[in-house]
């Protein structure tokens, strides 16, 4: 198979993608032309179909095509100039191939969660955790398979998994640093600031905003599930589900990002640094790895809104 990730200018492709956005333009001229997101396992590059012909045989958004177009540069983005394509026939391809996964190992990944859950040292908050992330299943399995985000950090399978262990792992090392630090609240925080969105997105590879994640968002979703989960568990201390609750909805740290409160609590301003680090250094990670020239400067990042390069000398 020949990855995104691979693609040269001037290449001739023909291979199967899967086709993540389908968007029928017009040119200033009036002429009809799709413009396409395809994507693999390795990443996306953006299609253009400038030519309606019988060659461009039917498809929908989220089919996995096959291809056959020439690579191009426009405003030095990679694109792939189609001129034949069609929907992929059944055992034509291996649907791991076409969603982004972790590269880390899942089920070791979920083995450290497990671990952190066993260290807690409250019977309350070690039951919330295993209640929510081992014995449901369904929320199991979701938790384990979710991305992270739609775009911003982590945006692939196993991602929501492998950005809440590290940074759980993050309050875990620097709970033991601080006086007023309770490791039990940073740890229990962390594994769930964003379970809600287990819910707030759809399961890959579609991996879009639900009903329930446009109108609420993770944050409030989360802050529910928590809320009838503790109630589950008999004598669960008030107090001490509001404090949980707070480093929920207050991990974004800044209302202009999303969050009802500000961190009133060290456990919540540890976890508010502990996901934004991660968050800002998994993009960084990100970008770097999409590099493909021989520069170490990356150019101009929206999302960081800085340049970045790489520290090669």
């Amino acid at each position: 198979m020949r990855h995104i990730k691979e693609l040269r200018e001037n290449e001739r492709v023909i291979e199967h993608y899967l086709c993540r956005e389908k968007q029928t333009r017009e040119t200033q001229k009036g002429k009809t032309y799709y413009s396409l997101k395809l994507q693999d396992s390795t990443g996306s590059i953006e299609g253009k179909v400038w030519e309606l012909s019988g060659d461009i045989q039917s498809f929908e958004e989220n089919d996995v095509v096959k291809v056959d177009g020439i690579v191009t540069v426009y405003q030095n983005e990679l694109q792939l100039k189609i001129s034949k394509l069609r929907r992929s026939s059944e055992g034509e391809f291996d649907p791991k191939d076409y969603i982004a996964c972790s590269k880390k190992d899942v089920d070791d990944m979920y083995s450290q969660i497990v671990a952190l859950i066993e260290s807690i040292v409250s019977p309350y908050m070690k039951a919330l955790l295993e209640n929510i992330l081992i014995k449901n299943e369904v929320y199991a399995k979701l938790f384990k398979t979710h991305s992270a985000a739609k775009q911003m950090h982590h945006s692939y399978m196993g991602g929501l998994l492998e950005h809440t262990l590290s940074v759980a792992q993050i309050c875990d090392y620097m709970s033991s640093s601080y006086k007023y630090i309770n490791r039990d609240i940073a740890i229990t925080g962390a594994l769930l600031h964003d379970i809600g969105k287990i819910f707030e997105l759809s399961p890959m590879p579609q991996n879009e905003y639900t009903n329930d994640g446009q109108l609420l968002g993770h944050i409030v979703m989360g802050v529910e599930m928590i809320a009838r989960e503790a109630e589950k568990i008999p004598d669960f201390p008030h107090d001490l589900a509001t404090l949980i609750k707070h480093t929920i909805i207050s991990h974004h740290g800044e209302y202009e990002f999303g969050s009802t409160k500000l961190p009133y609590i060290a456990e919540a301003m540890l976890l508010h640094y502990a996901d934004n680090m991660d968050a800002k250094l998994k993009a960084f990670e990100e970008i770097l790895d999409n590099n493909n020239t021989n520069n170490p400067w990356a150019g101009y990042q929206r999302l960081l809104s800085r340049y970045i390069r790489s520290s090669e000398y």
